[in-house]
């Protein structure tokens, strides 16, 4: 799907992949771009520098999406690309783990890609046309030592976006899982993300990556070619 001229939501739109992306979508010419994240400061301020809007919106709750879905509607008419890029870490090892933090990390990292379809994909399957972006990780194609609701989580974000594509793809749905290993973001500062600073990139080259896998409708993204 060619970037020029399309309406664009980013989830996670405050810091690290999900700025880079907000920048490079601007860069390469899409007609709007709603930058969404729980920090309504930082959404606000990359949403200065891209020209768009900001919608503060906890992604693992239905009615935020929901409300992001209407407030982009109400902006540019619609929906072209839809960047369900959020997502958290994790708690080191299983038996350090609460019951209550694996809900937390499956309502981020999982439900908020099946929110989004869910609302965003009817407005698509009209138009014959659209594209969802979901950001996995490497975690989700090899696991990961250590945070065990991490490595599920998003092995389970793979899996629902290979059943988008799968199912919806030869109906105009274009659909692209990025999986990179670790980036330079707030999540890898805090220990979070796979094999530690090995191999480490910077956001910018990252979200490149995600703009040409979606100008080439490529399903998976991967940043780190060793993966």
């Amino acid at each position: 799907m060619e970037i020029k001229d399309k309406r664009v939501v980013v989830t996670g739109a405050a810091s690290g992949i999900g700025l880079a992306l907000c920048e490079e979508f601007y860069k390469s010419g899409a007609k709007s771009i709603v930058c969404v994240d729980m920090n309504e400061d930082g959404a606000k301020e990359i949403a200065k520098k891209v020209n768009g809007i900001a919608v503060a919106a906890d992604v693992s709750i239905e009615q935020d999406i929901i409300n992001v879905i209407e407030k982009a509607n109400e902006y540019s008419g619609g929906i072209d690309i839809f960047c369900s890029n959020a997502g958290i870490g994790g708690t080191p090892m299983l038996l350090d783990t609460t019951s209550e933090e694996w809900n937390n990390t499956w309502g981020v990292n999982v439900m908020s890609h099946v929110h989004a379809a869910r609302h965003v994909l009817p407005q698509m399957l009209e138009r014959g046309e659209g594209y969802l972006m979901n950001t996995a990780s490497a975690a989700g194609l090899l696991s990961q030592i250590g945070a065990a609701q991490y490595a599920v989580t998003k092995s389970a974000a793979v899996s629902f976006a290979e059943w988008i594509k799968i199912t919806y793809g030869q109906k105009g749905i274009g659909v692209s899982c990025l999986c990179p290993q670790a980036v330079r973001t707030a999540m890898t500062a805090q220990g979070a993300g796979v094999a530690g600073v090995d191999g480490m990139l910077e956001p910018d080259v990252v979200a490149k990556d995600v703009l040409d896998a979606i100008e080439n409708e490529k399903f998976l993204v991967l940043p780190h070619k060793e993966v």
